[in-house]
């Protein structure tokens, strides 16, 4: 089965935003993940959110080149911490709700049916069933608020998060009716675990991020990479996935992933899948 390829406004961000979805284009893909992560990306949701016709033009500018947004990624701060959706003060959890909405808004207007964000972390100043208990609430209200707009809710088990093995993002799928996956293999190869022990997610994945990852590596180069991917597109079509396949450089100065060349492993990778696909 052939799955449509993504390519994420991101992986690209030494170019203005238009020329990153010109490139984007380029190069083939179907479909773009947009990032609207406040402080490290080119759409800042402060701004974005402060234009009512924001939407609108994102989805003409991704139209006029041929292309389809696949996934928009809320991240509210570069910090983990700081706008946390199970944050333990009231007023940041508010804030958080109310971009939330927001994003599913913008979603609609940019002709996106799918929405990402992070799971919460566990705060040090109190238990961590107490941290994930305020994930679960806040997740089960994503997943109506969500439901209710026509479109799907993913999170991402990340490094740093609340669900830092595929164990727990099992166990945290399971507890929320309706939650599903932006599933990222490489956060969990990056410390050593094997494919086999990811691969249940699978199941419960609705987009999907694809790049290099070997242990001690979130991201390396497509030569180094050891996630089997072939075996993973075949599970896919077992399981029944039918979401994108994004491909998720990224190009910042935290956990080594300004170390490779993000335009030829992008390429690397998009060739691998066509080849897969025929």
């Amino acid at each position: 089965m052939k799955y449509p390829l993504a390519c994420a406004d991101f992986t690209f961000p030494l170019l203005s935003h238009e020329h990153s979805l010109d490139l984007i284009s380029m190069l083939g893909f179907e479909g773009v993940d947009i990032g609207l992560f406040e402080g490290r990306s080119h759409l800042h949701p402060s701004r974005e959110f402060g234009d009512p016709q924001a939407g609108d033009n994102l989805r003409r500018k991704v139209n006029d080149r041929g292309l389809k947004v696949a996934d928009v990624f809320l991240q509210m701060d570069p910090d983990f911490e700081a706008f946390a959706i199970n944050h333990p003060e009231v007023k940041r959890r508010k804030k958080s709700r109310d971009w939330f909405r927001k994003t599913l808004d913008y979603a609609l207007a940019c002709g996106s049916l799918h929405v990402t964000t992070l799971p919460g972390i566990i705060f040090d100043q109190e238990s961590e069933a107490d941290s994930l208990k305020r994930s679960h609430e806040e997740l089960a209200w994503r997943v109506e608020e969500s439901k209710a707009a026509g479109i799907v809710f993913g999170i991402e088990a990340h490094v740093g998060s609340i669900v830092p093995t595929p164990e727990l993002a099992l166990n945290l799928v399971e507890a929320v009716p309706g939650l599903t996956l932006t599933l990222d293999y490489t956060h969990f190869t990056r410390d050593g675990v094997c494919d086999s022990v990811v691969e249940p997610l699978i199941n419960h994945a609705s987009h999907f991020h694809t790049r290099g990852a070997r242990k001690d590596r979130l991201q390396c180069s497509f030569k180094e990479n050891i996630i089997d991917y072939a075996h993973i597109l075949e599970v896919m079509q077992r399981t029944g996935y039918a979401g994108y396949l994004g491909i998720e450089y990224v190009w910042l100065d935290w956990e080594h992933c300004n170390e490779v060349d993000n335009l030829c492993e992008t390429i690397l990778f998009r060739d691998f899948f066509y080849s897969e696909f025929n």
